[in-house]
C-alpha cells in the first residue's frame, strides 16, 4: 500500500511541478555553469548505497570536493541556490528518487556512508524501510541552519547532538509508521515550500548547514 502511495504521489507531484522543474532548470544553468541536478550517494534499505537528487545550488565541482558543512557567506552557494535551499525547492527531484524505489515519500533520512558507518546497530534497524523526503526528524529540524550556525563547532553539534535525536526520532517513525501518519507528515512539510526569506547575506545572518 505505501509502495502505491509513492508511486501515485510521485508521478501526480513530478506532473503538476513540471513547468516548475523546467523555470528552476533554466535559473540554475543561468547562474552558473554545470549540470542542473546535484548528486550524492547516500545509504538506502538494505545498506544498498544510492544517489540522491536534488536541484544544484553550488557552483560547479565545489559541491562535491569542499566540505560538508556550509556557512551563509560560503563562496560556493550561488545566488538561485539561496533561494532553493531555503524553501527546500533544491530538494523536489528526490520524487524521481521515489519513482525509482530508492526512496519513500516519508521515511528516515538518509545519510552518508560515514555517518551510517559511525551509528551502524542504530541504522540496521532504521535501514529495514526505504529512507524519505521528509520525516519527523525534517519537521523538528526545519531551522537545522541556524542551529548550526549558532554552533562553535557545527561538525561536532551535528554529530553528537543533531544526529542522534535524528536517529531516535527515526526510531520513532518507525513505530508509528501508517498511511494516515505519513499524511500528517506530508501537510507538516509542505508549508515549507516557498516559505523562503531572502539571503542571510541580505538578513545579516550567518547560518550553516549540511550539503545534505
Amino acid at each position: 500500500m505505501k509502495r502505491v502511495f509513492d508511486i501515485a504521489a510521485a508521478l501526480f507531484g513530478l506532473l503538476l511541478l513540471s513547468p516548475m522543474f523546467l523555470l528552476v532548470a533554466v535559473f540554475v544553468k543561468m547562474g552558473s555553469r554545470g549540470p542542473m541536478f546535484f548528486k550524492q550517494e547516500r545509504m538506502g534499505k538494505g545498506f544498498k548505497p544510492f544517489y540522491i537528487y536534488k536541484f544544484r545550488t553550488m557552483k560547479h565541482d565545489t559541491s562535491v570536493s569542499g566540505k560538508q558543512i556550509t556557512v551563509g557567506n560560503d563562496p560556493r552557494i550561488t545566488r538561485v541556490g539561496w533561494y532553493l535551499r531555503k524553501a527546500k525547492i533544491d530538494e523536489l527531484p528526490q520524487l524521481i528518487n521515489v519513482l525509482k524505489g530508492e526512496m519513500s515519500l516519508v521515511g528516515p533520512r538518509p545519510e552518508m556512508r560515514q555517518y551510517v558507518e559511525l551509528f551502524r546497530s542504530d541504522y540496521t534497524e532504521i535501514l529495514k524501510i526505504r529512507p524519505g523526503i521528509t520525516d519527523l526528524a525534517s519537521v523538528k529540524y526545519r531551522d537545522e541552519a541556524a542551529i548550526l550556525g549558532r554552533a562553535v563547532d557545527p561538525d561536532g553539534e551535528y554529530l553528537h547532538r543533531i544526529l542522534p535525536d535524528k536517529i531516535e526520532l527515526s526510531k520513532e517513525y518507525l513505530r508509528r509508521s501508517s498511511v494516515v501518519f505519513d499524511i500528517t507528515l506530508i501537510l507538516k512539510t509542505l508549508p515549507r515550500l516557498f516559505a523562503s526569506k531572502a539571503p542571510s547575506d541580505e538578513l545579516g545572518l550567518r547560518n550553516s548547514s549540511r550539503h545534505s
